[in-house]
């Protein structure tokens, strides 16, 4: 068996985000697997074959492309963000877990990326500088009461965080839910950052409080990253604000 799977993450948006080791991870390629809107962004060179497919066919993706790195072909698999996080390399070790014995014996390299809430939390100071957690919004493969109790669990832990796969068309009440749970446990206020489309040209990113947040206009392209007690916003001399979450923990006396 010669064949190689490179599991790549693209970062969230422009070229320069992507890293060296990605781009010659790609180069090298002569599959190229993953979602369509992710494999637009990689230029095909003349020795590559691309095998698009739909967003909520990871597992079926991710045997596809393990079965073509078993028959000896160099093949990356495309992510956003970073793979690692909520993306394909999850997928690709399940599926070989519970695929044939060989599979074990391939050379499968995961190639980090930017993932969106570092980019998020680069664009506004630094609201990741204390204690943070990533929490997948999505209730495809777990129950929404599970999402409950972690969102609760994580706030009255004191942890920053960020909401990914927050919104979308098949679910679209579920950010409500979430930010009803928020505004049980955090006083009004607490910073906000909606953070959409980061590092594309449509990018946008809005800095506000618990109370004047509005979920209804986030989407699946938007980050909202969920300050602690303890996040602050610190005002600059043209009016706009950096957020941060200082590193010291205050302990009562």
């Amino acid at each position: 068996m010669t064949g190689h799977l490179r599991i790549v993450g693209l970062g969230p948006g422009p070229e320069k985000w992507i890293t060296p080791e990605v781009s010659e991870g790609l180069a090298e390629a002569q599959d190229l697997l993953g979602y369509t809107a992710y494999l637009d962004r990689v230029p095909l060179r003349a020795h590559q074959q691309r095998h698009a497919s739909d967003n909520r066919e990871e597992l079926s993706r991710a045997r596809h492309a393990i079965e073509l790195a078993v028959a000896g072909r160099q093949v990356a698999l495309v992510s956003g963000g970073d793979p690692g996080v909520f993306a394909m390399a999850a997928a690709v070790f399940e599926a070989i877990e519970k695929g044939p014995a060989i599979w074990r014996s391939l050379e499968v390299t995961v190639l980090p990326g930017v993932t969106a809430m570092l980019a998020a939390a680069a664009r506004v100071g630094a609201p990741l500088g204390a204690d943070f957690c990533a929490i997948n919004l999505s209730d495809n493969l777990k129950p929404w009461a599970l999402v409950e109790k972690r969102l609760k669990l994580a706030i009255e832990a004191g942890f920053v965080i960020a909401l990914y796969n927050p919104a979308s068309k098949a679910r679209p009440t579920q950010i409500f839910d979430a930010f009803a749970v928020v505004r049980e446990k955090l006083p009004p206020s607490t910073p906000i950052i909606l953070a959409r489309a980061i590092g594309r040209p449509d990018e946008r990113v809005t800095i506000s409080t618990l109370a004047d947040a509005d979920p209804a206009l986030i989407d699946m392209q938007t980050l909202p990253i969920i300050g602690s007690a303890a996040t602050r916003l610190l005002k600059r001399a043209d009016g706009s604000h950096w957020v941060y979450s200082p590193r010291r923990v205050e302990v009562p006396a």
